[in-house]
């Protein structure tokens, strides 16, 4: 039986397995289904007044009106030549002059890795797209994380540092595809760990570790809206450490095994609203750092909402770790749904006992979907097969107008102890296994077309 949970693949297991996806297309991973449009009707409020005070702090950031076009600067976006100095040269100019839009047109615009500073917008035109280069000496050294743990690494393709107001928009295309020359390592338990004793800063890991998509590292007042990421290599939109945080209208591909759609870690007041969202793993995981080091920062991820959302995926919709060492607590998801194949869980909650932390207050109302390929709710406190010292703490849990049919079962919750688990005013339809754990609350429920 495979090593994974309930007799799945372990995650370790599915990223070896992108090998075998190379050779043999479509075996493992494949492309995902069309998404339908977006439904138009997106709510301006959620059921929750906490949730809603979130909405109404968490401004996107506004811009001065100056533009600066990228060629005006040298930049070509004939598709071969390097433009990552008039790119570098565009930004620098429209940050010392106070900030702006950075405003690329139609084109395809070679570049490497871009670092953006305060107060400058990165626009892309809707016929524009970002292509990140092969080249690996384009991406020089940064400060990031690779799954929780703080180090040394080659920089993202977009990547800002302890920035305010800040942002990245149109509704161009970012394909890192060509990335995959250089962006490999998921060997974190050789490489990174054994580091773990020395500071941040020494843990070099370039060359050995993938990076992420789309990295702001404590940053402020951040804007992520309308484009589409395809190619990725490695999570794909990765706020970290950061505070005021909107994701709105952007698309993400499936781009094989372990390309998170959306991971925010260790943020505070994070909104994600009208995106469609396609992995090849989860679709939005929220995190918080792993084992010693996210111990060392305990920085949760926290005051979360997630609105009017699609998603496609092979495993959740809505993850709760398994980073989770800092805690995650407040989230609110309103209004989501599924498309083309469905998701693995609607909800999955992931820890061990060596990694720890929490998960407290999570709200989730109004979620439609169809084909669950494990549960509606996982949980699960032994993830990996890790043990140590410090046993995950799972708090309140409620669902409440959830609306899903086509799932072996209502829930697995692998041993988990969860402190409070309501499910309201809800129906799930053509569901294999009816039994629900002791001291599931149920509420207004039918399950299979019997009233629970």
């Amino acid at each position: 039986m495979p090593s994974g949970l309930n007799g799945r693949l372990s995650r370790r297991e599915l990223i070896r397995a992108g090998a075998l996806a190379a050779v043999l297309p479509g075996c493992v991973f494949r492309g995902g289904s069309i998404p339908p449009p977006m439904r138009a009707d997106a709510p301006r409020t959620t059921p929750w007044p906490e949730a809603n005070r979130i909405l109404a702090t968490t401004l996107p950031p506004v811009f001065p009106a100056r533009e600066f076009a990228v060629q005006t600067f040298g930049a070509r976006g004939d598709g071969i030549v390097d433009d990552t100095r008039a790119f570098g040269r565009a930004i620098a100019a429209c940050a010392d002059a106070g900030g702006g839009h950075v405003l690329v047109p139609a084109g395809t615009w070679c570049v490497g890795s871009l670092r953006l500073r305060s107060n400058v917008d990165l626009h892309l035109d809707r016929a524009a797209t970002l292509s990140f280069s092969g080249d690996p000496s384009l991406y020089r050294e940064v400060f990031t994380r690779y799954e929780g743990i703080e180090c040394v690494n080659r920089a993202p393709p977009i990547y800002a540092y302890g920035e305010t107001n800040v942002a990245l928009t149109g509704e161009g295309t970012l394909d890192a595809s060509k990335t995959s020359s250089w962006n490999r390592g998921s060997d974190r338990e050789g490489v990174l760990e054994p580091l773990v004793a020395l500071p941040p800063e020494q843990r070099r890991v370039t060359g050995r570790l993938r990076t992420s998509f789309v990295q702001f590292y404590r940053c402020a007042n951040v804007l992520i809206q309308g484009v589409t990421l395809r190619g990725a290599q490695f999570w794909q939109l990765h706020p970290v450490l950061c505070e005021g945080v909107v994701i709105d209208g952007v698309t993400t591909r499936v781009s094989g095994p372990n390309t998170d759609g959306c991971d925010p870690e260790s943020c505070r007041r994070v909104v994600i609203r009208s995106c469609t969202f396609a992995s090849g793993d989860d679709n939005i995981a929220l995190k918080s750092g792993r084992d010693q080091d996210g111990r060392r920062l305990a920085a949760a991820c926290e005051d979360v909402v997630i609105l009017h959302c699609q998603a496609e995926g092979r495993y959740g919709f809505l993850c709760l770790g398994s980073e989770l060492s800092g805690g995650i607590r407040n989230v609110f998801a309103y209004d989501n749904w599924t498309f083309g194949r469905g998701v693995g869980e609607a909800l999955w909650i992931k820890s061990n006992s060596r990694r720890g932390g929490f998960v407290d207050g999570i709200h989730l109302d109004g979620f439609r979907g169809a084909g669950f390929r494990n549960a509606v709710v996982v949980a699960t406190a032994n993830y990996d097969g890790q043990k140590g010292a410090f046993p995950p703490r799972f708090g309140s849990l409620e669902l409440s107008h959830f609306e899903v049919s086509n799932a072996p079962r209502l829930f697995d919750l692998d041993g988990a102890q969860i402190g409070l688990l309501i499910v309201r005013s809800s129906t799930f339809n053509a569901i294999s296994n009816e039994r629900e754990p002791r001291g599931v609350q149920l509420q207004d429920v039918s399950i299979n077309g019997k009233p629970r």
